[in-house]
């Protein structure tokens, strides 16, 4: 700690400038993340109207309908190739960035995508939910908002972990204005993205989010979500339903999840240009939308409907549930830009108030209303998806400031995450990063350890021999070598056999080949810290050689010494992050 204190200039390095700092940049970024996302929401709402993607305005137009059919079919897909054009033509990294991108920046202490690639997408974005790609608005307004909190990082503060911090506070504004959520906001910064609680960050997020909730709610007067009546849970048996109601919704989390990316991995074997896959969703959402507008954009009025009883039959439930769950993974999968958590929240809703209606038709039990398993299913769903149960209930109460639904909530959200996490994994997120090779359910210093390979630790002072050299020799500088093995190496520079100095025989002039053992233990360029450490459990010794991956000749060697060392660093690095108070 005194090492890395003494990089800092004394006024940074004091407790008070960087409370003063991180303050005021929390402050900057709740109000400039809250406006961006205001007007996020707005250009996507001017856009449904303008294109006839959302209900209200195909309502004006029910005396043409061939303008209707025409928008419906063509509006998706016109949007889908603009959004293929601007993401493989124009952003640096030819696809649409989300909350995986947040999360990988932020556990790996990586540098996030350029702000080119960031903007790009979030453009993309608009233009995928302005012109009714089935896809989510809550994904890439977390991005923005991480994107805008990562830029304060350019300032140069000098203040420790900022660009995570700044980021989770960008995350948390973006939350608290998109749901009228502060908490929950602050809770999803730390449950999603940090991956743990501390005072250092926990008083910048809670400022940007309480900030962006201002900015929302008392400045701009923006309406709730949803608003929903309930009188409360009447009956006792009605929290059993709510835990198989949970256990029902992992499946569709599960089922959602799993489609996701097994469409994503159809579209990149398809013979189609990656500019034009978007296109080909948006055509489907549209031929679909024929019959179910529901399926258009986010889908805000159905969610809201959701909850009325009498609103939707059942049959019209379970059509909307499996054609927005399909539909969704096939815009995301094949290239449009959006998220995950809209979706969820609408197939959830509209799930859990199907399962209401089984129940209700039987007659079998008495219920409390529609109201209650809609909610729960929809933040069943939902946390599982996203990997946040706390702040999933968190919404739920500062929704509707309702306790006894809020109980009905976290006993799905709970039973909902259990199943989930053992079938399926974490989140989303997690199995994204995890077929990238970033595995963060080994923790926070595996995934580190994982990003960071053992040719960084390469070292020079080692000592080296050809197999016919004789052994006497070799022994004979015991003394001067660096370490007690002595790498045997044949004219092609690849490694043979090890020496131990140590061991002597009776006759000096033996070859060192008839002395040498087997390599108990090679590396290679493409070995991992986190890989390395698993490897050297029960190795013995005090130098690990380093081979090229290809050729397999010898290029150096790394010592066990300096592997633990920064394995150790790392995990005090991290210790510290997680317990600083300031």
């Amino acid at each position: 700690m005194k090492g890395h204190e003494q990089t800092l200039p004394p006024t940074a390095g004091s407790a008070v400038y960087r409370i003063c700092t991180m303050t005021s940049c929390a402050l900057v970024i709740g109000l400039s993340v809250s406006l961006a996302a205001i007007a996020f929401v707005e250009a996507v709402a001017w856009l449904n109207n303008a294109l006839l993607i959302s209900p209200r305005m195909r309502v004006q137009f029910d005396g043409s309908p061939w303008l209707i059919t025409a928008a419906t079919i063509l509006v998706p897909m016109t949007g889908g190739l603009l959004v293929g054009l601007l993401l493989t033509k124009l952003s640096p990294e030819r696809r649409p960035l989300g909350p995986a991108d947040v999360l990988q920046s932020v556990q790996l202490a990586a540098p996030p995508p350029g702000v080119k690639a960031g903007l790009l997408s979030s453009v993309a974005a608009v233009v995928s939910l302005g012109f009714g790609a089935s896809v989510g608005q809550y994904g890439p307004l977390v991005y923005l908002g991480a994107m805008m909190g990562g830029l304060l990082d350019r300032l140069k503060l000098r203040v420790p972990n900022f660009a995570a911090i700044a980021m989770s506070c960008g995350v948390a504004a973006a939350i608290s204005t998109a749901f009228n959520a502060p908490i929950a906001g602050m809770v999803f910064a730390h449950e999603v993205i940090l991956r743990h609680y501390s005072i250092q960050a926990f008083a910048p997020t809670t400022v940007a989010a309480a900030t962006g909730y201002v900015v929302a709610n008392v400045v701009f007067e923006r309406e709730a979500l949803f608003l929903v009546q309930f009188s409360g849970v009447q009956h006792g048996h009605e929290f059993v339903l709510f835990g198989i109601l949970g256990l029902l919704a992992a499946g569709v989390a599960i089922a959602f999840m799993r489609l996701t990316l097994r469409c994503a991995d159809i579209a990149k074997r398809l013979p189609v240009s990656p500019a034009l896959r978007p296109a080909c969703a948006g055509f489907a959402v549209g031929v679909t939308a024929l019959w179910l507008p529901d399926v258009l954009g986010v889908g805000q009025e159905a969610l809201r409907f959701a909850t009325i009883e009498g609103a939707f039959q059942t049959w019209e439930l379970a059509l909307l549930v499996i054609a927005k769950l399909a539909l969704t993974a096939l815009c995301i999968g094949f290239g449009f830009a959006g998220g995950v958590f809209s979706p969820a929240l609408l197939i959830g809703i509209l799930f859990g108030a199907l399962c209401w209606m089984l129940v209700d038709t039987t007659g079998i039990m008495a219920t409390s209303g529609i109201v209650a398993y809609a909610i729960c299913g929809m933040m069943a769903v939902t946390s599982a998806v996203i990997g946040a149960p706390l702040t999933t209930i968190l919404i739920v109460f500062e929704l509707t400031r309702n306790y006894d639904l809020t109980i009905a909530a976290m006993v799905a959200v709970v039973f909902s995450n259990l199943v989930s996490y053992r079938v399926y994994g974490r989140s989303m997120f997690d199995v994204q990063l995890a077929r990238k090779g970033i595995d963060l359910s080994q923790g926070r210093d595996r995934a580190r350890l994982s990003t960071r390979f053992v040719s960084d630790l390469l070292i020079k002072d080692f000592a080296r021999c050809a197999p016919d050299e004789p052994s006497g020799t070799v022994t004979g500088h015991e003394g001067s070598l660096p370490f007690n093995e002595v790498f045997v190496l044949d004219r092609n520079a690849q490694l043979v056999g090890v020496f131990d100095v140590r061991k002597r025989a009776d006759d000096p002039a033996a070859p060192v080949s008839s002395r040498m053992e087997p390599v108990a233990l090679v590396f290679d360029e493409s070995t991992t810290l986190a890989d390395a450490m698993r490897q050297l459990e029960g190795f013995v010794g005090d130098v690990v050689p380093v081979v090229d991956a290809q050729s397999k000749r010898f290029v150096g060697a790394v010592s066990e010494t300096d592997i633990i060392k920064t394995y150790l660093q790392a995990t005090r690095d991290l210790r510290r992050e997680e317990n600083a108070t300031a």
